[in-house]
């Protein structure tokens, strides 16, 4: 699919004049666990020629697409991405360490990295992740769970437990959270990924009660922990420069 990922990411710069300075998958396609039919997440951080920036008014700040062969595309332009970033989103944050990427503007990447790192907020990252973990769990207590809802589980108790123990960025790659597991849960969880890898989006599973109780365990420990962990250290006028920087860069499209 990446050709007619990159030839629709094309057509959305040509139609909207921008210029995508980093794409990539996110979901359960990023992640590690996609189903058969999981959709293409493709999501992106673009920018206008410096113009656009100078007027007063506000302006659409994010581009949308979806396409008949599941491509469902989201993107948010330079400023609002400066704006979430100073906030620590997690979303952003997901996005930007994805493994699977289909555009990055070297230059771009590389002023914008130093920023992540200094702006991820363990406590604000956390609690986006408690939060999930706790909507997911409440749908995964029946007999029967849906198999997408309980690796969204599993990946955002695990999330929040790496932030607790590692304090840094979590992986995106839910292969790489397992470590935070024994080997019996790790072996139960990958036999998991096997089988959702043959299984559709909607396919429902038998819950396994133990594991299930060592994820709800989890949740309620990381939760009383949290209360030690520490902000950004995000600095506005660094970010105002790179910004500046990452403006002044050739655009693609000038003539």
């Amino acid at each position: 699919m990446t050709p007619k990922i990159l030839e629709k990411l094309k057509e959305v710069e040509e139609r909207r004049g921008i210029e995508i300075l980093l794409a990539v998958e996110s979901g359960s396609r990023a992640w590690g666990f996609a189903s058969p039919d999981s959709d293409y997440d493709i999501r992106f951080i673009y920018r206008h020629e410096k113009d656009w920036y100078l007027s007063p008014w506000d302006k659409d700040e994010t581009v949308e697409f979806m396409t008949e062969d599941d491509l469902d595309g989201s993107g948010w332009d330079l400023r609002k991405t400066f704006h979430l970033l100073l906030k620590s989103n997690a979303a952003l944050l997901s996005w930007f360490y994805s493994p699977i990427i289909y555009v990055k503007n070297e230059t771009f990447y590389d002023l914008f990295k130093t920023l992540a790192d200094e702006c991820f907020s363990p406590i604000a990252v956390f609690y986006h992740y408690l939060s999930m973990s706790k909507k997911y769990l409440e749908a995964c207590r029946g007999d029967e769970v849906k198999l997408k809802s309980y690796f969204y589980l599993l990946r955002t108790a695990l999330t929040g437990k790496w932030i607790l123990e590692k304090g840094t960025v979590p992986p995106v790659l839910f292969s790489e959270l397992l470590v935070l597991t024994d080997d019996f849960t790790r072996k139960k969880i990958e036999n998991l990924i096997s089988l959702k890898a043959t299984k559709g989006e909607s396919y429902h599973h038998p819950n396994d009660r133990e594991l299930f109780g060592f994820l709800e365990s989890m949740i309620k420990d990381s939760e009383e922990k949290a209360k030690s962990l520490k902000g950004g250290n995000a600095d506005k006028s660094k970010m105002e420069k790179v910004f500046r920087e990452i403006l002044a860069l050739s655009f693609k499209h000038e003539m």
